[in-house]
């Protein structure tokens, strides 16, 4: 008897707790505001921080195979040269060194001394992105002699053709640029000419199918010949001859060879 009376009980009971529990339902706990403002923000601070731990470690290899790459095309565009030196023309006049104004220049030398070429870095927009090349300036000349490029994104078959196509690189043997007597311009201006018309030495005959890029390379040289060529006339007899010293960057015969590979 007690014992039915005690099923009972806890029969009712638990009926009578399920019943408050479905009339009273524990409201699940909620995050505050607070705490969801802190975890986002330690989110963002740490994601942060790996970018930029990420470009410190990254930055100096970066620089390094950037300097690698000028390297190797300034020893293209003047490949008879043994080391070379860094100049910029200034509103003060012909500084060794890269300086934060004025316009930058290579000018590349042989084991003697004697200048071989300058080397110019200049860039214009392709089918696809910047085009960014360095092209060879012969004084001697005054003749553009080649050109490397240092990066560009155009369509494989067609814009980069003008790293393969014997006849575009034949305009680079003697391209024009003279500097007029005033030493203010060009006399002739640098321009890309519908492929097999070309009838002047300052003309580039583009490649049929990648006329874009052609002229792309066009006016990156003109826009930069215009600009440099006419200031560095005066400082060309001071560059002749500059024996090797302290602080220009020569190569050694294996560090050259890898340059020109």
């Amino acid at each position: 008897m007690s014992d039915t009376l005690n099923k009972e009980v806890n029969i009712n009971t638990e009926q009578a707790t399920e019943t408050y529990q479905s009339r009273n339902p524990i409201a699940p706990r909620q995050t505050s505001s607070f705490a969801m403002v802190a975890t986002l923000g330690i989110v963002a601070m740490l994601s942060g921080l790996l970018v930029v731990i990420t470009w410190q470690l990254t930055l100096e290899p970066i620089k390094e195979n950037q300097r690698i790459m000028i390297e190797k095309a300034i020893f293209q565009v003047v490949p008879d040269a043994q080391y070379r030196q860094s100049y910029t023309i200034t509103d003060n006049g012909l500084v060794s060194g890269e300086q934060n104004k004025g316009l930058q220049f290579f000018a590349a030398f042989d084991k003697k001394g004697l200048l071989k070429g300058i080397a110019v870095a200049s860039a214009a927009q392709g089918y696809a992105d910047m085009v960014n090349l360095l092209y060879g300036y012969d004084p001697k000349c005054q003749c553009i002699r080649g050109f490397s490029i240092i990066k560009m994104a155009e369509t494989p078959g067609l814009g980069d053709k003008i790293l393969t196509d014997e006849s575009f690189l034949a305009n680079f043997k003697q391209l024009d640029a003279r500097v007029n007597s005033e030493n203010t311009a060009l006399i002739n201006s640098i321009v890309t000419v519908k492929h097999g018309s070309k009838k002047n030495p300052w003309e580039i005959d583009a490649i049929s199918g990648a006329t874009i890029t052609s002229k792309a390379v066009a006016k990156a040289i003109n826009k930069s010949a215009q600009q440099i060529l006419p200031k560095l006339q005066p400082y060309i007899k001071q560059l002749k001859y500059t024996p090797p010293a302290s602080g220009k960057k020569q190569l050694t015969d294996d560090k050259k060879q890898k340059a020109q590979e």
